[in-house]
């Protein structure tokens, strides 16, 4: 029962976020005109994960079930105030909107994961965490038609709307999880050190979190050269940029339903380094100037990417103790997510001045060469977090 409310609860929130992150930059553009301002909505969203390990102490401070339930009735109520945008001089409320929107989207990932490892046995989080990203890459093949078609028809409130209602529900699935959390113990606070710690001083996760920071960054570079690749050395429209990220989607959408088998007979070590050389030849193979190469290569990406992120989540939820479970994932998205947005705007130069094959086969090379050194350390398996749910 639990495992089809929780992935039910990561459906319904998924399907309205993914409809606002898209939705807000079309809609600054729509009132403003400017390239720029819609350019900032992703940085208004990403901002926040650079406090990743101060909202992961707050999660380690309190129940995980309540803080969730929490947080999304909290959206559900500050979304319908985007009713009132609706020209160029209000766009303000909706940068507003979005910087808590995406400081409730870190602590709702820090809490989400932190009620994972306490809700299920280790060795059932490598199959959670692959459905989860199932269900996520899948809602993604569906959020985005929806909500540009609701946008051109009815404008951005309604898609407001529309996320406050997934928020409420998502609450409402969430406040029926059948999870029992010990009370936690309020002594001293809980330090952000505490959360960074075994990130760091542990030879397994250490690896995992470098290596999935690594790839991200990778992934930015190469995000930023799609359009170029479709362009320059593919011949279409831009427009064609959407079939490779539907490839690429149906690849994750794969790669989610393996993971959790997978992780059963490897270790996250070997998973994270097999998607890391996956999205190197697939990211090298997008410098052929082929349509049915392309589309092959972004089904490599698809399944390289969460493979290496499941992994690296995985272990540290099994390798972290329960009390700051919260602090050591804010940290970890920290790590692994900001070098990200960080080569979204460095890829975005660099196709200006680099010609495209170029940069594509550099980043094929460095992903190898970065699987390689991941595959050539020793696996070392997470050690099972302590199961007692307790806050220093």
């Amino acid at each position: 029962m639990r495992v089809p409310l929780y992935l039910t609860a990561v459906l319904v929130s998924g399907f309205g976020t993914t409809a606002m992150w898209l939705v807000s930059g079309i809609w600054v553009k729509s009132l403003t005109g400017s390239d720029a301002l819609a350019a900032l909505t992703a940085f208004a969203l990403w901002a926040p994960a650079l406090l990743g390990p101060l909202l992961g102490a707050v999660v380690d401070r309190v129940r995980r079930r309540p803080l969730l339930v929490g947080v999304n009735l909290a959206m559900a109520a500050v979304l319908p105030l985007l009713l009132w945008v609706d020209r160029a001089e209000r766009v303000w409320l909706l940068f507003a909107v979005l910087v808590v929107y995406g400081t409730q989207g870190a602590v709702h990932e820090a809490a989400e994961a932190a009620l994972a490892a306490e809700a299920f046995a280790p060795e059932r989080l490598g199959d959670l965490n692959g459905l989860r990203m199932t269900v996520n890459e899948a809602v993604k093949l569906i959020a985005p038609l929806v909500a540009a078609g609701l946008f051109a028809r009815c404008g951005g409130g309604p898609v407001a709307l529309l996320d406050a209602v997934t928020f409420a529900v998502a609450a409402g699935v969430f406040a029926l999880l059948p999870v029992r959390e010990g009370r936690p113990v309020r002594g001293r606070r809980p330090r952000v050190a505490e959360g960074v710690r075994p990130l760091w001083e542990s030879a397994a996760l250490r690896p995992l979190v470098l290596a999935g920071g690594f790839t991200m960054l990778l992934a930015g570079l190469n995000g930023a050269a799609v359009y170029a690749v479709v362009d320059r050395g593919l011949g279409h429209s831009p427009a064609y940029a959407g079939v490779l990220y539907a490839a690429q989607g149906a690849g994750s959408v794969a790669a989610g339903l393996a993971a959790g088998p997978l992780l059963r007979r490897f270790s996250e070590r070997g998973l994270a380094s097999a998607g890391l050389a996956l999205f190197a030849l697939g990211a090298a193979a997008r410098a052929l100037p082929y349509d049915a190469v392309a589309l092959g290569a972004s089904g490599l990406i698809g399944v390289g990417l969460p493979w290496v992120l499941i992994a690296t989540m995985t272990a540290v939820q099994r390798g972290v103790p329960a009390r700051a479970v919260g602090r050591a994932v804010g940290t970890a998205n920290t790590l692994v997510f900001v070098p990200n947005a960080v080569a979204l705007g460095v890829g975005a130069g660099l196709t200006a001045l680099v010609d495209v094959r170029t940069l594509l086969v550099v980043l094929g090379v460095a992903g190898a060469a970065g699987a390689g050194l991941l595959a050539a350390g020793r696996p070392g398996p997470a050690r099972p977090r302590p199961g007692r749910f307790t806050v220093p």
